[in-house]
């Protein structure tokens, strides 16, 4: 259990608010690395961004809104599916409504 949690914090943005794995893995690939080679670790909406350390994890700052992660998931699948043409299916659930 030691190696697994230290694996996590050297590979994960562990103490970082953040929902967690945002997306399904495709078949035969990581939706991380997906998301790195495209360049898109760092990318931010308002006061969400992609993580530095595992693109596959959208981290908040205070200032973010639930809908800048929403935008930045869309912005993210839709370049996925662009670039690679591979649409990501995401690991979070969306409750509530849209305003």
């Amino acid at each position: 259990i030691k190696n697994l949690l230290q694996h996590r914090r050297i590979s994960q943005p562990t103490g970082l608010p953040s929902c967690g794995s945002v997306f399904k893995n495709p078949d035969n690939d990581s939706a991380g690395k997906i998301l790195d080679s495209l360049g898109l670790k760092g990318y931010r909406i308002g006061g969400a961004y992609v993580s530095q350390k595992h693109a596959n994890f959208i981290i908040t700052e205070k200032s973010a809104k639930s809908d800048d992660v929403e935008k930045l998931i869309s912005f993210i699948q839709d370049t996925v599916l662009k670039e690679k043409k591979i649409l990501l299916e995401t690991e979070v659930k969306f409750i509530g409504e849209k305003s």
